[in-house]
């Protein structure tokens, strides 16, 4: 079969023949059908810091995938054959108290798909049956291959109340955009997400945000009279990394407000900790999704009409993964999907 590899250390991966994966006696067999383009895998092909020290070649990468299971192994009871399947990336343990405690996003020994093990960009790729989600109402093929990032999105998004609420989201990248349209879709009164990409801000204007911020030509503050906002936001939602973002969300949060952070800094971030404790915020990470209730609310969220096509903007056949992979890396787009079928 074909897939995407990492054959080597160094920049760049090859579309070359590997041998099909046999599925265990607990993994299902899927024909990969649509992959998301992650900014991880962009990550694994230039083979920055991060990637030599993690990544052991030869590798196949994505973790973004749906597929068909086509077949399952022996100790497979719940997952058919025919099934549509979105995969979790995160593989755990199984044994820590987490996993006991039915906290299996809180596993400390997490591997993950396309990381440390084989992943999905190939026409078929193996997943134990205790990370399938099998979609049981419709949902466009697209949207389901980005189930990962959009659980990201999800359990940032809900890990604080948000109805009726005013809601800052620094990082206009496509998860940024989703947890914007999933905040907006939950009721908050404002949505204002900020960026320096003209491109993704007018993308959140399709969303349907409050306001989305250009914060190289104006700050934060700027739009409280034009929201009607007398005291900051009560929800932040920290998706860039960037130290100048948590910086400018402490700065702007009312007292008693509440901050998640997804997005991981390339660096160490000063913060007015003081402010921090005298506004009594509170802070907490948040990582991968909830296993199995991100995924529920993420399907539940679908049904009840929560629309994601502004978010998906360029498509490629996975011949063309090239392209791809530098429209990912440009900046100028939302999420970037790669077809699978022939």
């Amino acid at each position: 079969m074909k897939a995407l590899v990492k054959v080597a250390p160094g920049p760049g991966v090859e579309l070359i023949d590997v041998p099909e994966p046999t599925p265990g006696p607990g993994d299902v067999l899927l024909r990969v059908l649509r992959t998301g383009i992650c900014g991880t895998d962009l990550h694994i092909d230039s083979w920055d810091e991060w990637a030599a020290r993690t990544i052991r070649v030869p590798l196949v990468l994505g973790h973004e995938f749906v597929g068909e299971v086509v077949a399952v192994g022996a100790a497979v009871t719940k997952v058919a054959v025919g099934d549509l399947v979105s995969g979790e990336g995160h593989l755990v343990c199984g044994t820590c108290r987490n996993c006991l405690a039915g906290r299996r996003h809180l596993c400390a020994h997490t591997i993950g798909v396309g990381v440390h093990t084989a992943g999905a960009f190939a026409e078929f790729t193996v997943l134990p049956e205790a990370n399938a989600w099998v979609h049981r109402h419709e949902v466009d093929l697209d949207v389901a291959a980005i189930f990962d990032p959009f659980g990201n999105a999800v359990h940032t998004a809900l890990t604080f109340p948000v109805l009726g609420e005013d809601v800052l989201i620094t990082g206009a990248g496509p998860i940024g955009l989703m947890a914007a349209a999933v905040a907006r879709h939950a009721g908050a009164r404002h949505v204002v997400i900020t960026d320096v990409s003209g491109p993704r801000l007018e993308l959140a204007r399709k969303i349907g945000v409050s306001l989305a911020l250009d914060v190289s030509s104006a700050a934060v503050s700027d739009v409280y009279g034009e929201l009607a906002m007398t005291e900051g936001f009560d929800v932040g939602m920290e998706m860039s990394g960037q130290p100048s973002a948590l910086r400018e969300m402490i700065a702007n949060m009312t007292h008693g407000g509440r901050i998640a952070l997804l997005g991981l800094p390339a660096r160490e971030i000063t913060v007015d900790w003081s402010a921090v404790v005298l506004k009594m915020l509170t802070i907490k990470g948040v990582y991968g999704r909830e296993m199995f209730e991100t995924w529920y609310a993420m399907s539940v969220l679908l049904q009840a009409g929560l629309d994601l096509s502004p978010v998906i903007t360029h498509r490629f056949h996975h011949t063309e993964f090239t392209e791809a992979f530098a429209t990912a890396r440009g900046g100028r787009c939302g999420k970037v999907v790669l077809d699978w079928e022939s």
